[in-house]
């Protein structure tokens, strides 16, 4: 389930789509840990997608870092960053989130 939500969560970012967020409130139905955990997922794919600029444009000096690995690995370095940026509070895209997976699942009982 955590897979399909970040896909959900990546689909809203990139398309703005009210669909893609019916379809994780759908996927949460009932079960508040999960509006928890989508919230927070969905505020960390935003933010990978905010810093990942800032990282690709970092100048890596040469006797302490560089080289392919470390562009191969970048990427998943930005991605926990970002894990960790949301888990600890993030910027309040998580609270927004999650407030509208409520409503919409509210709407949807009534």
């Amino acid at each position: 389930m955590e897979t399909s939500l970040q896909t959900q969560a990546s689909t809203l970012l990139s398309a703005g789509s009210t669909s893609a967020l019916q379809r994780m409130a759908a996927a949460t139905q009932g079960d508040p840990e999960a509006v928890n955990s989508a919230a927070e997922e969905f505020e960390a794919v935003m933010l990978t997608a905010m810093l990942k600029p800032i990282f690709e444009g970092v100048e890596i000096s040469e006797p302490f870092g560089g080289g392919e690995g470390e562009k191969m690995w970048q990427g998943l370095l930005v991605e926990e960053y970002a894990k960790e940026m949301a888990a600890s509070g993030g910027i309040g895209i998580a609270d927004q989130v999650r407030s509208e997976l409520l409503r919409i699942q509210e709407d949807a009982v009534n």
